[in-house]
């Protein structure tokens, strides 16, 4: 068994702190990493807070995990100890039903393995998983991916989950050169669309309901900015929309933002795995043939691709590294929305915070 240390909690109403564990040795086709950065998701608050009424205790955080590898499996081919590799969401699925056959390991019938809280459909106590907020974790060589050299580690880890969970919508609709595309909200998903749907050749437009954030959408490389809360601005921009992305990651009304759609245009969420808070209103959506979808993240092969297409572009998150002590403080900041960007954490400190806690209590002091 290999020890580790990490940071979880043990209830809703609990902080983060840290956790001792083990993980087991890795099998013949497994790989074995040492964390050096993880990012802080919104699902991550969610989880921990057991707001979506599913998560198992302890509960470790963590599916934007950068690290190195320290040893391989007999059976592994791809990897080699010293590669700088990440792991996103999904560490397992059954790879046997339809969608694990056709790359799209986060709709597997049977449910995928995430990363932390186990099977995506079922999680239990039997299946619990503890993810990135942690020194070392142990994951399947082909559920890891190859993080391009010109990314560094500690930016890299987003791209896992807010570039994969942007990009896979885009994708899929087909978005390109001259369509017309709304990012609803500017956090932590939401700045990453701006940035890959603009490199896709779309025009941009961010829909936010802070006009401080104006400024900071357009230096992403938005071409314009709609105050939702300006009932007229909403007004004169009916009907000038291709594709919407609805980025907000609780529950909200989405019918306003439906008339910005042009006829047959789409809008997707992601982010926000709750009922919505008004019903969808129909007459809105049936005059112009407007569609309402939904997307999950993205499959192994699909966050490779984003990877390299964030290295193909130059594209980076917007990241502040912390140390490992501030997560709970970086949750509540999350948590009220008050973020553009996406808070990275530096493993390396939950060494350094280790050792001071083992030391102060040798000399039976209080470590803060």
């Amino acid at each position: 068994m290999i020890n580790a240390i990490g940071y979880a909690t043990k209830s809703a109403h609990a902080s983060l702190k840290p956790y001792e564990f083990t993980r087991e040795e890795p099998a013949i086709n497994e790989v074995q990493i040492a964390i050096s950065h993880c990012g802080i998701c919104h699902s991550d608050v969610h989880q921990a807070r057991n707001e979506w009424k599913n998560t198992v205790y302890p509960c470790m955080p963590g599916h934007e995990i950068i690290g190195t590898v320290e040893r391989i499996g007999s059976n592994v081919m791809k990897f080699k100890v010293g590669d700088v590799v990440g792991v996103g969401c999904m560490v397992d699925s059954c790879h046997k039903c339809s969608a694990c056959k056709e790359g799209l390991e986060q709709y597997c019938e049977k449910g995928f393995l995430a990363t932390y809280n186990g099977n995506m459909r079922n999680p239990t106590k039997e299946n619990n998983t503890l993810g990135g907020y942690s020194n070392s974790i142990v994951v399947r060589d082909d559920f890891v991916l190859t993080i391009p050299q010109n990314i560094d580690p500690s930016d890299a880890g987003p791209i896992l989950c807010a570039g994969v969970t942007t990009y896979s919508p885009l994708k899929h609709w087909k978005v390109g050169k001259g369509h017309k595309v709304g990012i609803v909200g500017l956090g932590g998903l939401g700045h990453m669309a701006v940035k890959i749907a603009n490199a896709m050749g779309a025009e941009v437009t961010v829909i936010t309901t802070s006009a401080e954030k104006r400024e900071d959408a357009l230096a992403m490389g938005a071409k314009h900015t709609i105050l939702s809360s300006d009932d007229a601005e909403m007004k004169r921009n009916e009907s000038s929309l291709d594709f919407i992305l609805s980025t907000i990651p609780q529950p909200h009304d989405v019918n306003p933002y439906t008339t910005l759609l042009k006829r047959d245009g789409v809008i997707t969420i992601v982010g926000c795995i709750a009922p919505l808070t008004k019903p969808i209103d129909l007459s809105k959506m049936i005059t112009d043939r407007r569609t309402l979808s939904t997307s999950l993240i993205g499959g192994i092969a699909e966050t490779q691709e984003v990877l390299d297409f964030c290295s193909k572009h130059k594209i980076v998150p917007n990241t502040k590294i912390i140390t490992v002590d501030r997560i709970n403080d970086a949750f509540d900041e999350i948590d009220r929305g008050e973020i553009d960007f996406r808070y990275v954490i530096d493993m390396a400190s939950i060494k350094d915070k280790h050792e001071e806690k083992t030391l102060a209590g040798k000399l039976g002091l209080t470590s803060h």
